[in-house]
């Protein structure tokens, strides 16, 4: 979830990367999107740069669930409002061009009216007539952080793209606001025009108030934003240990903040803590010049990768080949929570991070991981087939990353967003897990109360999804959709057969074929570019894990420590697995009784 924190935070942390420009500062937004026939909350999310469950969350009166929404109506998203080439308060969001995409087709269909066929063609230098497929163009959508001189009462805006049956007294009725507000707010403007968009003051939605967020989150936000701004922003010095003992989940214990491990072993042994294997590193910190030479300011050729929270870029860095992630101020505290981890969690099969930058915008630095990324992998045009041998590799890989900071740091840390996307694959076919930006720390053994919803639709577990309860747990039934992945190339969410709209997950897909007594059954669900270049035997197996994994009930699903065993062992060629003694074999005993 990317909007998730209130807008006196993200109005003060504005400030601390004022530029010499003519907008007079940033501050958060809402976008109106009218939801189009065949569109739906996980495509806007997309498009929007945001998730299904955070447009959800912003639209309970109109969405009952991020799995459903009515064509026809219009549902607020959150975004950035920026400084754009220092001429006008907008956001520049990106799309990756698909086979038939025109600036067209982008700007009203896709961004719904939020951004116009002019604007494309002025921000992209792509002729209208030849956009490359697979290319990446800008949409901007234009915003405001409103006007004081007319109400101070305002503090969200939402931009309003005007339909064919709209009109002034028609908005004003649906908005619940007085319409000569409204015209003040848009001086000059025909709200019967039915093209263009108008700004519409965010009823309820003031400075600090953003609606579903408690007055204890925002003051504790607030908090976390004065250190911020100045233990972190001041000088654009940090020192690591400080800053990272305010990040958002962080209370202290035995006097020292947590997450950093003590100096003494014996301190740790005393706590029953057991192993910690945390490290305090202060990462490089790099001048924003520095990392603008090294993208080419950020070109578009040297761009790689675009996430959640923001894009990515490569680099040749002192000597060493880098990905650079530059972040918007919206994600704060993702930026936080991957310093969090990162400067003190080192292990082969996690994502090194190399160094930072706060100048201008947040920026993270890492090591470059030559072969992009599992999904990509799986699903991308134009690359062979992994084989079978190395996606158990991969599977193992990445559970033994796991295994490290769900069991041997202190604290415990839960990822919350595994999936084949984040599972990164260097030039000899090993795993590592990126992307800490939803990151959570907990006691070891502990489950945590309730929380906000965060991740991917498709990999979250049901207690999580219904209840927020957060535990490892979540991340193990999360690895298990990756090995259902990684079995068949689908996506963890797959569109019915012979539908366009229906769909449904991996998990359920699975769990079909695996309760059928004919093993053969599980062959329609493997990935078909692998033909039959795979033991049907091993397939299984690897299926039984993920199913164990993505058990209803998460005591019943494995610890890492067990799922890492299980794997190595189905990875070794010399351990024989008789097929009908698969539940006797002792290690996966363990494994399906999740001990």
């Amino acid at each position: 979830m990317r909007f998730r924190i209130g807008l006196g935070f993200l109005v003060l942390v504005s400030l601390c990367f004022t530029v010499k420009s003519q907008c007079s500062k940033s501050c958060g937004a809402l976008a109106s999107y009218y939801v189009w026939q065949d569109s739906n909350l996980t495509f806007i999310g997309e498009v929007m740069g945001t998730t299904d469950v955070t447009i959800a969350n912003y639209n309970k009166d109109l969405v009952p669930s991020k799995d459903s929404v009515r064509w026809g109506i219009r549902v607020n998203v959150p975004f950035t409002c920026g400084c754009i080439n220092g001429d006008f308060q907008g956001h520049m969001f990106e799309w990756g061009v698909h086979p038939g995409d025109t600036y067209d087709l982008i700007a009203k269909t896709y961004y719904s009216n939020l951004t116009t066929v002019e604007d494309m063609e002025w921000f992209n230098s792509y002729n209208p007539n030849n956009i490359p497929v697979n290319g990446t163009v800008k949409a901007t959508v234009n915003c405001t952080c409103g006007n004081s001189a007319i109400s101070k009462k305002y503090g969200l805006f939402i931009t309003y793209p005007l339909r064919p049956e709209d009109n002034l007294a028609s908005i004003a009725q649906t908005e619940q606001l007085d319409q000569t507000l409204l015209q003040s707010y848009n001086p000059g403007v025909n709200f019967s025009q039915g093209s263009g968009f108008v700004y519409i003051p965010g009823k309820g939605l003031k400075v600090g108030a953003i609606a579903g967020i408690s007055v204890g989150v925002i003051a504790g936000v607030l908090l976390l934003a004065g250190g911020v701004y100045f233990g972190f922003f001041r000088k654009n010095k940090v020192d690591t240990n400080l800053l990272l003992a305010r990040s958002e989940d962080q209370s202290s214990q035995n006097g020292r903040p947590l997450g950093i491990t003590p100096d003494k072993p014996e301190e740790s042994n005393a706590a029953g803590r057991g192993l910690t294997g945390i490290s305090v590193d202060k990462s490089v910190e790099f001048s924003y010049e520095e990392l603008a030479r090294a993208t080419d300011n950020f070109s578009l050729a040297n761009k790689i990768g675009q996430g959640g929270f923001g894009a990515v870029y490569y680099a040749e860095l002192r000597g060493e080949k880098a990905a650079i992630k530059k972040m918007d101020m919206q994600a704060s505290k993702e930026f936080l929570a991957e310093l969090n981890v990162l400067t003190r969690v080192h292990h082969l099969n996690l994502v090194r991070l190399i160094g930072y930058c706060v100048e201008g915008s947040l920026f993270l630095v890492y090591e470059y991981i030559e072969n992009g990324n599992l999904s990509q992998h799986l699903r991308g045009s134009g690359r062979d087939p992994l084989p079978w041998s190395n996606r158990v590799q991969i599977a193992l890989d990445s559970a033994r990353g796991l295994e490290y900071i769900h069991e041997h740091t202190v604290p415990v840390y839960i990822h919350r967003d595994i999936k084949s996307a984040n599972i990164l694959i260097d030039k000899n076919f090993h795993a590592k897990v990126a992307d800490f930006g939803l990151t959570k720390l907990t006691e070891v053994g502990s489950t945590s109360l309730p929380t906000r919803l965060v991740g991917t639709f498709g990999y979250m577990p049901p207690e999580y999804a219904q209840y927020g309860e957060v535990s490892p747990k979540v991340d193990v039934y999360a690895f298990g959709v990756v090995i259902y992945e990684l079995i068949s190339a689908k996506e963890a969410v797959v569109k019915a057969d012979g539908s366009s709209s229906e769909s449904r997950g991996l998990v359920g897909l699975f769990e079909e074929v695996l309760n059928q007594p004919d093993a053969e059954d599980l062959r329609k669900l493997v990935d078909p570019n692998l033909g039959d270049n795979y033991p049907l035997d091993s397939v299984r197996k690897m299926a039984q894990l993920a199913k164990a994994c993505t058990h209803e009930n998460k005591d019943l699903r494995p610890s890492m420590r067990s799922i890492v065993v299980a794997l190595m062992t189905l990875s070794s060629s010399t351990e024989d697995w008789d097929v009908g003694s698969f539940y006797e074999n002792q290690a996966l005993v363990n494994l399906m009784s999740g001990r």
